[in-house]
């Protein structure tokens, strides 16, 4: 942080790391590119997107699909009318490859592994292999399993094509229901559905399956009267209602995405730097941060078993203390949280 000829960082941590990294590269003069989910708490969400601001620094989050041609695409059909009134987002994330967590005991550090480092603020535990690299996401310390690691990349989208920030309510069901057993504290089967003030959103993840929703593994799918628009990483589809068989839009041939979206946002990402310009940026740290504060409600609201409504003046859940106390960050081990 204290190096000059450092002009940017990239927070590439688990997700319990985020916050502080980017503060403080931020307060340090440096631009950021962030992984996503920006956060491990709406509070920590909240504190980025103040320290962005009061800095006036360039802070990309990675949620790359912003940069995919067939998004911007999926947003001019939507604008111009033709699906009709939008009532239901459906986002997904059908993971087959993600399979059963084994067991493993507790063990040794791996040499060359400052593992109290790697902990910092997260909670003080022995080293166990499962929530070490990579599996660490299904471990509540330090992340929040499919509904953050791939939420936040779905529900970006459905928020920015839909002009929303953040829920009137909120509810979910789920559980560790394909694996009971395993390792894992994070749900391998979750639905989440979110109120807005025009239109419900449906958030839905399976582990171990591929076939999800319109047949696709992960999409965004718009309901509108006169069409439904379904789009993911592969392209998008529009597919037509019918009132006594009479088409109620015009037909649209299937777009794929052009160019490589990842490059793209690399790339917008340094060019909004050159041009000292966070407007410039595809995915802004206010678009990381409404689409992860979404997806850590779609957790609370999980781990709660409650239906919960937002007070977003007062950033608590009205009348659940259980679930306003999730919204907060807890920091361990002599590390503090970061002030703006």
């Amino acid at each position: 942080m204290d190096d000059k000829d450092v002009d940017f960082v990239v927070v590439g941590t688990p997700d319990h790391w985020h916050c502080k990294i980017m503060v403080d590269a931020v307060q340090a003069g440096k631009d950021v590119y962030v992984e996503k989910p920006i956060a491990n708490s709406i509070e920590e969400c909240n504190i980025m997107m103040d320290a962005a601001e009061k800095t006036g620094r360039v802070v990309q989050v990675g949620q790359w699909q912003r940069s995919g041609s067939q998004y911007m695409e999926a947003k001019k059909i939507l604008d111009s009318g033709q699906l009709g009134k939008i009532r239901l987002v459906k986002v997904w994330a059908y993971m087959g490859h993600k399979k059963r967590l084994p067991p493993k005991p507790d063990g040794p550090v791996p040499e060359g592994v400052d593992y109290d480092f790697w902990l910092g603020p997260a909670p003080n535990r022995p080293f166990n292999p499962n929530r070490f690299h990579y599996f660490f996401r299904y471990f509540w310390d330090y992340a929040g399993g499919l509904m953050t690691d791939w939420g936040v990349h779905e529900i970006d989208i459905a928020l920015y094509l839909m002009g929303a920030t953040v829920p009137k309510s909120v509810m979910a069901s789920g559980g560790k229901i394909a694996f009971p057993d395993d390792a894992a504290q994070t749900p391998d089967t979750l639905q989440v559905i979110y109120e807005y003030d025009d239109f419900t959103m449906l958030w839905e993840h399976a582990m171990a399956i591929d076939n999800g929703p319109y047949g696709k593994s992960e999409g965004i799918a718009f309901i509108g009267n006169n069409g439904t628009l379904v789009v993911n990483r592969k392209g998008l589809e529009v597919i037509i209602e019918r009132d006594m068989g009479k088409r109620l839009m015009e037909p649209m041939d299937p777009v794929r995405p052009e160019g490589n979206a990842l490059h793209n946002h690399t790339r917008n990402f340094i060019e909004a730097i050159k041009a000292n310009d966070p407007s410039a940026l595809a995915t802004p740290i206010t678009s990381g941060g409404y689409s992860s504060i979404n997806a850590q409600m779609g957790n609370i609201a999980y781990r709660t078993r409650s239906k919960l409504h937002w007070d977003d003046q007062k950033q608590v859940f009205t009348g659940n203390k259980e679930a306003s106390e999730m919204v907060l960050a807890e920091y361990h081990n002599g590390w503090e949280k970061p002030i703006v």
